[in-house]
């Protein structure tokens, strides 16, 4: 017989009608891995009570685009630069770098790293595109957390070899090689911790992936039922090369290949027709909303190039299903609802645009759209549980009235006390039970230091670290 527990809750962000709504002085219970009742009160058998009182429970968030076997590395490396004839895209000039100078060690290390970022900042489920997919999988599956995995593939790679231009190398056997490893990633995840980590196929860049393989993906997700991300609209220079190929934006050309629709992630999404840096007219949003693609927004890693969507606010109005991703450091579901919201708003120059409800929604049931999954992102009877637990007594969460907003807008990582991941425990009073925080950190940044110097390796003019990005003080000397 299956663990029936009993959780007494203060406040929670349940599943109503439809929608979220917030439940006050009232039971939640979980039997096995599953939410069996939400209400006021409960009086069938239960195991165990625990006592949540001066908790908030919320939907775990759903994080759906990440690149853990890396982005912790951009940290002390990607901020503060960005050359204006790549229009501030690193793409071409830094992430090459880095990207030649990481080896397997550092990428497991990341992984590990990466596996208790994400828990004690609200992610719950996770997709996760790299080339490591079978670590990652073991990582996942000894964290707790839920998981889809993919190995990422493409038939060429963009690079420069003056830093002024940006060429692409083509290599279209190797395209179709990782997409038949994609598919093969799949079947091994296939039941995986019992269903907790599933595979997806992500075709790397739109352009940098033929027609074909494009086409061949998409056939292949239909038919096996299962995510298909691909990285779109992410830069001027993409933008520019797909006019320059086909005469029209990168989401028309998706759409008149027949690769938009329902299962599809699309990533970032930021240069559409109509956007201030292109100057392409266009309606890109109809398309995607009509296609019911959705879009994985990655604030962060735009902002801090002074990049940003323009704006979060009328994807959803447009009835685009948004979702929020991470995509790089810090790999925190909570700055990612705090930047979407108020960048949205600064985009739109309207302050009740961007709301904390449109980010939150985004979070949680937005993905599970995406993934359609009815029993994520949301705390309701027959669903996963998959829960958040905020402590409402904290220094960040008080004073209390509108717990979404006080989420949003003022809650840092030690405000989230527990997490429970499909019916488990895994992070308790603030304490990470699957992981050993200080062991992943000291890891971390030893490899850091094993990689700084190795970063010329990568770049087209053999710059040091500190040549590609500057410290942002000098040493001081005696």
């Amino acid at each position: 017989m299956k663990k029936r527990s009993r959780i007494n809750v203060g406040m929670a962000v349940v599943f109503q009608d439809g929608g979220h709504a917030v439940l006050e002085d009232g039971v939640i219970v979980v039997e096995g891995n599953e939410i069996i009742h939400v209400g006021k009160s409960f009086d069938g058998r239960v195991d165990e009570v625990v006592d949540m009182k001066d908790r908030l429970l919320t939907p775990g968030f759903i994080n759906t685009h990440s690149h853990l076997a890396g982005s912790p590395l951009d940290k002390s490396f990607l901020e503060d630069v960005g050359k204006r004839q790549f229009q501030l895209s690193g793409l071409a000039d830094m992430l090459p770098a880095r990207g030649a100078a990481t080896d397997r060690q550092m990428m497991e290390a990341c992984v590990d790293y990466s596996m208790i970022e994400l828990l004690k900042t609200g992610t719950t489920t996770v997709m996760e595109i790299g080339s490591v997919g079978d670590y990652v999988a073991d990582a996942v599956e000894k964290a707790g957390l839920r998981a889809y995995i993919a190995d990422g593939y493409r038939s060429g790679l963009w690079y420069t070899d003056d830093g002024k231009s940006i060429k692409y190398q083509w290599d279209e056997a190797n395209g179709y090689k990782g997409f038949e490893s994609a598919l093969a990633l799949i079947e091994r995840l296939r039941g995986r911790a019992g269903g907790r980590i599933q595979g997806f196929l992500s075709p790397s860049q739109i352009d940098t992936c033929t027609e074909d393989l494009l086409r061949q993906s998409k056939r292949a997700s239909d038919e096996l039922g299962v995510p298909i991300a691909l990285h779109a609209s992410q830069s001027v220079f993409e933008f520019d090369e797909i006019v320059r190929r086909h005469g029209c934006t990168p989401v028309e050309w998706l759409d008149r290949i027949g690769f938009l629709g329902g299962w599809n992630i699309l990533g970032h999404v930021i240069m559409v027709a109509g956007h201030s840096w292109v100057q392409f007219a266009g309606d890109d949003l109809k398309l995607l909303a009509d296609a019911e693609a959705s879009v994985a927004h990655c604030t962060w890693v735009f902002a801090r190039r002074g990049l940003v969507m323009e704006s979060f606010a009328d994807y959803v109005a447009r009835g685009v299903n948004m979702t929020l991703g991470t995509d790089t450091a810090p790999q925190s579901m909570i700055e990612a609802l705090r930047w979407a919201a108020v960048l949205g708003k600064v985009t739109k120059r309207q302050t009740e645009a961007a709301t904390a409800r449109d980010v939150f929604d985004a979070a949680t049931i937005g993905g599970a759209k995406m993934l359609h999954r009815d029993d994520l992102g949301r705390i309701a009877v027959g669903c996963k549980a998959d829960m958040l637990c905020w402590d409402l007594g904290s220094l960040f969460m008080v004073p209390l009235r509108d717990p979404v907003k006080n989420l949003v807008y003022s809650a840092e990582a030690e405000d989230l006390a527990d997490v429970m991941i499909d019916g488990r425990w895994v992070v308790k009073g603030g304490e990470v039970l699957t992981g050993d925080e200080r062991a992943v950190a000291a890891r971390l940044q030893l490899e850091g230091e094993r990689m700084w110097p190795q970063l010329y390796k990568g770049d087209w003019a053999q710059r040091s670290a500190d040549e590609l990005s500057p410290q942002t003080y000098p040493r001081f000397r005696e």
